[in-house]
C-alpha cells in the first residue's frame, strides 16, 4: 500500500531488511584497499577487480580470482581476507598519523607476526596477537622460522651406511646443498618481511576508518525490535566488526555470507529471503535497503519493496537495477511504526525520490 503527494511517497511494510556496507556503514575505502591488494598479488588491474567484487560475497570473489584455493581452505581464506579489511580500516588510527600515542608501526620482524595482527575472537586489532597466515597477502604463510628440508635426516642416515671415502664426498655435497637452502630460505623470509612491512606502512598512511552513514542511527532507532534484520555479503568477521565499530548492535537476525543455510549470495535473493523467514515475515511484505546493483537486484528478486541509496554508486550506475525508490541517503526516508488491525506496521515516507 502506498500513497504519493508531489515528491513525497509513502508505503507500508512489516519489516526492514538492511544490506550493511554502503547502506548502514561506509567501509568502502578499506574494502577497496583489500581487494586492491589481492589484485596486485595476482597481477590483475586493481580497478577491474574492485569493480567486479562490489556487493558480492568474498567467497565468490576469491573463488573467481584465486581459483587455486581448495574448498577446505576457503573458510580460512575468507576470514583472513576480511580481517585484512578491518586492518586497513584501523591501521591509520592505531599505527599511523591518527594514533593518539603516535606509536610506530609494529614491526613484524620484532613481533614474529606473519599476518595483520588481529584478535581472532572479536576482530579487534592488536599488534601482537595473531599468527594466522594467508595466501592473499603475497604468500606470507611461509614466514616461519628457518627450516631445513625434510629430506636432510634421510640423507644423513644414508651417509652412515656408506664407506668412509664415499661418505666424505657425499657429506660435503650435503653440507653445500643445505647451506644453499638455508641462505635461500633466509633471503626469502627477509623479502617477505619487507613486503609485509611495506603493506602495513601503506595501510597506516591513509584514513580508511569505518563510518556510519547519514540517517542510519535515526532509522534503526525508529524500528521496533524484531522488525528488522541485516543481510550482508560480508562474512561474520567483517560484518560484526564493521557494525560494532560505528556503534550499531548487530540485530539477532544478521545473515552473513558464511551462513551455511545460504545456497547462493547476491544477486540471488537468498540472503533476503532467509532474513525475512528468520524474522517470521514474508519477504514480499518487507522493504530492502541497498546500495549496489547486485544487492538491489537481489532485493527485487526477493519480491520486497527496494529503496536504493546513492551512498557508494552514482545514480546512473544503479537506477536501472530495478529499485522502487532511489534516494541520496537514508536521511531522505522516515519510518514510523503504526498499528493497523491490531498489528504493527511500518509506515515509510520517502522524500525526493529520484525514480
Amino acid at each position: 500500500m502506498s500513497t504519493e503527494s508531489q515528491n513525497v511517497k509513502t508505503f507500508y511494510t512489516d519489516a526492514v531488511l538492511f544490506d550493511m556496507d554502503g547502506t548502514l556503514t561506509d567501509s568502502i575505502a578499506a574494502v577497496e584497499a583489500a581487494w586492491g591488494k589481492v589484485a596486485k598479488d595476482i597481477g590483475q588491474d586493481p580497478a577491474y577487480v574492485i569493480a567486479a567484487t562490489h556487493g558480492k560475497r568474498a567467497v565468490d570473489n576469491l573463488a573467481q580470482f584465486k581459483p587455486h584455493i581448495k574448498e577446505h581452505e576457503m573458510d580460512k581464506e575468507v576470514q583472513a581476507f576480511e580481517e585484512s579489511i578491518l586492518y586497513f580500516a584501523d591501521a591509520y588510527n592505531l599505527h599511523g598519523p591518527g594514533s593518539r600515542q603516535n606509536s610506530p608501526l609494529a614491526s613484524p620482524a620484532a613481533s614474529g607476526d606473519t599476518t595483520p595482527a588481529l584478535t581472532p575472537g572479536n576482530s579487534t586489532p592488536s599488534s601482537r596477537n595473531s599468527s594466522r597466515a594467508s595466501s592473499f597477502v603475497g604468500g606470507l604463510s611461509n614466514l616461519t622460522a628457518f627450516r631445513r628440508r625434510p629430506s636432510f635426516l634421510h640423507r644423513v642416515s644414508s651417509l652412515l651406511a656408506m664407506t668412509p671415502d664415499r661418505a666424505r664426498i657425499a657429506e660435503s655435497t650435503v653440507e653445500e646443498d643445505e647451506e644453499t637452502t638455508f641462505v635461500q630460505e633466509k633471503n626469502d623470509k627477509v623479502e617477505r618481511l619487507h613486503q609485509l612491512e611495506a603493506w602495513q606502512a601503506e595501510a597506516a598512511a591513509v584514513d580508511r576508518s569505518v563510518r556510519i552513514l547519514p540517517g542510519v542511527k535515526r532509522m534503526i532507532d525508529s524500528i521496533p525490535e524484531g522488525h528488522y534484520a541485516v543481510a550482508t555479503s560480508g562474512a561474520k568477521t567483517y560484518a560484526y566488526g564493521c557494525m560494532t565499530r560505528v556503534g550499531i548492535t548487530p540485530p539477532p537476525v544478521t545473515i552473513t555470507a558464511d551462513d551455511k543455510r545460504l545456497k547462493a549470495g547476491k544477486p540471488a535473493p537468498d540472503p533476503f529471503l532467509l532474513a525475512a523467514e528468520c524474522l517470521g515475515f514474508d519477504a514480499k511484505k518487507c522493504v530492502v535497503f541497498e546500495d549496489s546493483p547486485s544487492g538491489i537486484k537481489a532485493g527485487v528478486a526477493s519480491g520486497a519493496t527496494v529503496v536504493a541509496v546513492c551512498t557508494s554508486h552514482e545514480k546512473e550506475k544503479i537506477e536501472s537495477a530495478g529499485a522502487h525508490y532511489l534516494v541520496e541517503n537514508m536521511d531522505k526516508v522516515k519510518c514510523e511504526p503504526v498499528e493497523i488491525d491490531g498489528q504493527i506496521k511500518l509506515k515509510f515516507t520517502v522524500y525526493d525520490s529520484m525514480c
